[in-house]
């Protein structure tokens, strides 16, 4: 049987004789089929990408956003998959002060951080977006921690399932391991504007289920899929720094997300798919500039607060203010060696700001203490409560 996106072949696995789906190369045939209010809610996405991306030039620390957007954006991808790791935990155990949290999910994070800005500097440095770089940066995002066992950086070899237990019960069964290969050097071709050039939200949107359905890894492909969303961006142009974490709407609307990538593959169903991601695209880059604006805007708020109320005294604190909007974890002996400051005047500076309601002490000791931006972080925050078990 065939449907719109693929056809079902029969494959054996785990000694049983099970239908394994094979996409067809993109772009859908028929081609899609979009309607008025589809080109207009496209247009309406593409407008809010170029505000989100234009707010990047009037932020006064373009790399300090992007540090921590792109922490969002791995602690909510990675929850998808079921890790309980916070944004607050990622930056403790960047500190290297590590909170009582599982270490294979802060690990996990931490690896995501470091495969999206691999796959960044390539793409800097002129490298094309390719299976090449795919399995470099999916090398990077297993290197430790789970899945590290699962063959990092090379497409499997053996056969997939996606839910139930075993394939014969499995909510969608990937391509058998011998044609992974040509699927994903067709998706490879898609990617490279052949055998037609399509606008970038149309191609991003597309690629992402292809990806998923193909599932060409053992583990991690969730996180690489939607790794490829930002990558793809970012090549394209179509954003300058990857400040859009598509996860978070992925993860508010995850039952929904799951429906419509099975939705595609049963019924082709890819207009109904693109809908809702060119939504995501939309609601996410609105979110994202309301959060700029509202951090820069705690900003000033705070320091014109620092400066009333110390006056002359309020140096070493606006000093430690700045250092805390890049570090909105911090240590006193790492606040001191970072800004090369006694550690009696950082600890002096801490204590002006918590009596300010700046920053709160988490730890409750005397020595060893952890401070927090609390107001920072909240907005930072915003979404990334862990999903519940």
């Amino acid at each position: 049987m065939a449907s719109r996106s693929g056809r079902y072949v029969l494959t054996s696995s785990v000694g049983e004789e099970v239908r394994a789906f094979i996409p067809d190369p993109l772009p859908p045939s028929p081609e899609l089929d979009l309607t008025s209010d589809d080109h207009d809610l496209m247009e309406r996405s593409n407008r809010a990408l170029g505000r989100l991306d234009g707010v990047t030039t009037l932020l006064p620390d373009t790399q300090l956003f992007l540090y921590l957007y792109v922490r969002k954006e791995a602690v909510l991808s990675s929850q998808i998959e079921g890790t309980q790791s916070s944004l607050s935990d990622l930056l403790l155990y960047e500190s290297e002060e590590v909170p009582g949290v599982p270490m294979d999910d802060v690990v996990e994070v931490s690896n995501y951080v470091a495969a999206l800005e691999h796959g960044l500097s390539r793409l800097d440095d002129g490298f094309p977006l390719s299976l090449r770089l795919i399995r470099e940066i999916h090398s990077i995002l297993l290197r430790e921690g789970r899945g590290s066992e699962k063959t990092p950086g090379e497409f499997r070899r053996s056969q997939n399932w996606i839910g139930g237990n075993r394939p014969g019960n499995a909510t969608h069964v990937p391509p058998p391991p011998n044609k992974v290969m040509d699927c994903m050097g067709a998706l490879e071709t898609f990617l490279h504007d052949d055998p037609v050039r399509m606008p970038t939200l149309l191609k991003a949107g597309l690629a992402h289920v292809q990806f998923e359905t193909i599932h060409p890894f053992l583990d991690g492909n969730g996180r690489m899929g939607r790794l490829l969303i930002t990558l793809l961006l970012c090549e394209e142009g179509a954003l300058a720094k990857p400040i859009l974490y598509l996860s978070l709407y992925f993860k508010t609307h995850r039952q929904r997300y799951y429906e419509l990538l099975q939705k595609v593959r049963k019924e082709g169903a890819w207009e109904e798919w693109i809908r809702f991601f060119l939504q995501g695209v939309r609601d996410t880059s609105k979110q994202a500039v309301e959060a700029a604006r509202a951090i820069l805007e705690q900003f000033e708020e705070d320091r014109r607060v620092i400066r009333d109320e110390l006056g002359q005294s309020a140096n070493s604190a606006l000093r430690l203010h700045e250092y805390l909007q890049e570090h909105p974890v911090v240590t006193t002996g790492r606040a001191a060696e970072a800004m090369t400051i006694s550690r009696p005047t950082i600890i002096s500076a801490l204590d002006n700001l918590r009596d300010l309601g700046i920053v709160r002490e988490i730890t409750g000791k005397d020595r060893y203490r952890v401070y927090v931006y609390d107001d920072y972080l909240a907005i930072l925050d915003e979404g990334t409560e862990p999903l519940p078990n």
